[in-house]
């Protein structure tokens, strides 16, 4: 098992925002966290990165615990996240927010092989390479926030709403991405409030309801199940 999450809980104050969450993510596979707003989707995925410390549980990577590390040796261990609304360097040009991405990594090679496989990914970030991030287009910006995430070489992928704020029609290009970035290698933990989307291209899921998993399964049996149809697909899509 790559990663295991065991009876986490997670607290802000006095509020406890996980109560007990148990997930599991195999090497290789895309698993999906779905929920509405507040359920704790992206709760879960600060915890693992260390940005939020739990309250008690556990948090395993390849059988070793994250939960008492500081996110950068996190990302050192291959768990890179893409935060939630892109959060890229807004003044910083697209190849400087790219190289921010690689700074767990000293060697020269290293970097440039990975520079290029990401804009083997996202041509149009080389095209705008020389841009400042914060005058990209938002599906340009969820591009950038993925490939500098990947700068990093991830074993894990931490997604954190990658179709919040975008244009539908950039929405089917950036899962295919996702599902591309699965089949070279990179083990995927997404986070969607779009449950469809997510369920189409994920492996398995987990849902989410007030801090609590409610229900789990492949996201094709998820898809199918009455239950999810009615309340986070409104009555099911063809």
């Amino acid at each position: 098992m790559l990663l295991r999450i065991k009876n986490l809980r997670v607290a802000y104050g006095n509020v406890e925002a996980l109560h007990g969450v148990d997930i599991e993510v195999r090497e290789g596979e895309i698993v999906a966290i779905l929920g509405a707003n507040g359920a704790g989707k992206s709760t879960t995925l600060r915890a693992i990165s260390g940005l939020h410390r739990p309250k008690s549980g556990e948090i395993l990577f390849a059988g070793q615990p994250l939960h008492s590390l500081p996110s950068h040796e996190i990302v050192m261990r291959g768990v890179v996240q893409a935060p939630e609304g892109r959060r890229v360097f807004a003044t910083l040009t697209v190849g400087e927010n790219l190289e921010m991405g690689a700074f767990v990594c000293k060697d020269k090679k290293t970097v440039a092989s990975r520079l290029k496989k990401v804009l083997d990914l996202f041509p149009r970030l080389g095209e705008r390479r020389e841009q400042l991030a914060g005058t990209l287009s938002g599906g340009e910006q969820q591009m950038l926030a993925i490939g500098r995430a990947l700068m990093s070489g991830p074993r894990l992928l931490l997604l954190d709403e990658p179709s919040l704020g975008l244009a539908p029609i950039m929405i089917k290009p950036i899962f295919s991405t996702i599902k591309a970035i699965n089949q070279a290698g990179v083990t995927v933990l997404l986070v969607e409030q779009s449950a469809f989307v997510a369920l189409k291209v994920a492996h398995r899921a987990y849902v989410l309801d007030v801090g609590k998993v409610v229900m789990s399964g492949s996201g094709a049996n998820l898809l199918k199940d009455p239950e999810v149809q009615k309340t986070y697909l409104g009555g099911g899509r063809k």
